[in-house]
């Protein structure tokens, strides 16, 4: 475990996969489990007895589970799933909220060679929807909280219910029995490390969210993550404020301190200021990852400002949009410690980032240097990589990054690769000194609150609506969240524009999308910026959006 900040050049020199592996498997087969590494080995080596997950509900109640605990409890989950019919390959969907039921149940998937499918709680039942029937689910497993939300989907999988399904949902199983079955007895299957061990999604500009099956072989990727540019030691008490029903909570909330054999923490309750501040002093926490937004509303909360001697930081990381320097600066004066901002994607994990393990330059503002293991290039429209100051897309160079796990999109959505780059469709600029600067993308994805939102996904919610016409969404510049979603609406013929329609839209696409995922603002228009082909400007719509948050 990194210890001392290393020079980045000579680790690079030094660098191996192979030892990476070496760390994370101690079969030394050529193959792979994600329970194995993640839990089972800790047992073997010893460590079984150390905290594996602190949980602390909303009612500041704790629970603490050690990796023993961890193994004993999934093992017989895994038996009920086998009983099940469930084996490797199936998919198992998963919405429950950061529970010890929730890191259960992914340990139990993985350890019968399943693969886990994350389902955000804010997902109304049409995100819902598409994901099940897409990835055609074998189970879900969900609470009563979250049960209603799959009610009429044109697919629901067999339901295993947190608390049971009640009298609505007689058919569902009860977890407290699942969890109760005899332990699995055969062990966990080797597999080849390109089989998917997680099934995420991610949003896209066109059509529907485009599916990323994660290989085995992404493991050495999050551990690398979590050793270098984290610098998670084990003695930390690390907090990943990311859901891990989207990908940077579930790699790294999840997989990767469990790969680590560390300690990683669980706040069940929504995020107020107040509430995490209480939640840093309580548990001591030494590592703390948050998306921007989560630094930003600390920061205007006034809370944090004299807090550094009361808490116990170490190293804060952040990721999922740029980090403003203003804001790296309080983070210094008010919590005690630097912090570093990471970049990357569901597709790839972090790729290029600001490490805290590793010496390297760290021009305020930037998305640091590559990971170890990762080749990145700036490339122009012909996919020639460009010089040093020149912005273009950024890529990452396969043949050169042998961790570099992405082979394409589960079900073909779209070609993402051209003349051996990995097209990230984020437009950068390479520094003399080796460091990236993040300059924008070049599609269409909103960012808002460490979220990437489609605007697809939106505009047709929008248009479920019967006084809509035709809709835009676009990301609108905001100094709390980077951006809000703001949809242009043309109405029907017979429909007038006021408050109370604009609200209606609002609440659709909270109930029937996502909650983070509607859009705070809507603009009513006669007509929307096309091309002669037809296809919408958002790009007009966007310049117009930023034009309004100007300062006269």
């Amino acid at each position: 475990m990194t210890t001392m900040p290393q020079d980045y050049s000579t680790y690079l020199a030094d660098f191996s996969l192979e030892q990476v592996l070496a760390r994370l498997d101690d079969h030394r087969d050529g193959r792979l489990n994600a329970f194995e590494a993640c839990c089972g080995r800790h047992l073997r080596s010893g460590n079984g007895e150390r905290i594996a997950l602190v949980h602390e509900d909303g009612e500041g109640r704790v629970t603490r589970l050690s990796y023993a605990d961890l193994e004993a409890a999934s093992a017989r989950l895994a038996g009920w799933f086998r009983e099940q019919g469930l084996g490797t390959g199936d998919r198992i969907a998963c919405m429950l909220p950061r529970t010890p039921e929730l890191m259960i149940a992914v340990l139990a998937t993985w350890r019968i060679g399943a693969v886990y499918q994350p389902l955000f709680t804010a997902f109304g039942p049409d995100a819902v929807d598409f994901r099940l029937a897409r990835a055609d689910a074998r189970l879900l497993i969900t609470d009563r909280a979250n049960r209603h939300k799959f009610d009429g989907l044109s697919q629901c999988p067999p339901v295993l219910c947190v608390g049971g399904g009640g009298d609505e949902h007689r058919d569902d199983a009860d977890w407290a029995s699942a969890a109760g079955h005899a332990p699995i007895e055969t062990p966990a299957p080797r597999l080849d490390p390109q089989a998917a061990f997680l099934q995420m999604f991610t949003s896209g500009t066109v059509g529907k969210p485009k599916g990323v099956a994660v290989p085995l072989a992404a493991l050495p990727a999050f551990a690398l993550y979590m050793e270098l540019a984290i610098d998670l030691r084990g003695d930390d008490l690390f907090w990943n404020m990311a859901d891990p029903g989207w990908a940077y909570g579930l790699y790294y909330a999840i997989t990767g301190p469990l790969l680590l054999g560390a300690t990683t923490y669980f706040c069940e309750s929504a995020f107020a200021a107040q509430g995490a501040l209480d939640f840093m002093v309580r548990h001591q926490i030494t590592n703390f990852a948050a998306a921007p937004t989560a630094y930003r509303l600390m920061k205007a909360s006034g809370l944090f400002d004299a807090a550094a001697e009361r808490l116990s930081l170490r190293a804060a990381s952040s990721a999922g949009e740029p980090l403003n320097t203003e804001v790296v600066g309080w983070v210094e004066r008010a919590l005690g410690c630097s912090v570093m901002d990471h970049y990357g994607q569901t597709e790839t994990g972090m790729t290029c980032c600001n490490h805290h393990a590793l010496e390297h330059v760290k021009p305020a503002g930037g998305m640091g240097v590559p990971m170890p293991g990762y080749r990145l290039a700036v490339l122009d429209a012909e996919y020639n990589e460009l010089p040093d100051g020149e912005p273009g897309v950024l890529g990452v160079d396969i043949a050169a990054s042998p961790v570099h796990f992405f082979t394409g999109y589960t079900w073909q959505e779209k070609e993402p690769f051209a003349n051996g780059y990995y097209l990230t469709g984020d437009v950068v600029v390479r520094e003399a000194d080796g460091s990236f600067c993040f300059a924008g993308r070049n599609d269409d994805i909103i960012t808002t609150a460490g979220y990437r939102v489609g605007p697809t996904d939106v505009e047709n919610t929008v248009m479920t609506h019967p006084a809509v016409a035709e809709s835009a969404a676009v990301g609108k510049p905001d100094e709390i969240r980077g951006e809000v979603i703001k949809s242009y609406v043309v109405l029907r013929d017979g429909y007038e524009p006021d408050e109370t329609l604009a609200e209606e839209i609002r609440q659709r696409v909270r109930e029937r999308l996502s909650s983070h995922a509607y859009p705070r603002e809507i603009e009513f228009v006669e007509t929307l910026p096309k091309t002669p082909s037809g296809k919408i400007q958002r790009f007009k719509l966007r310049a117009q959006a930023a034009g309004e948050t100007e300062t006269p």
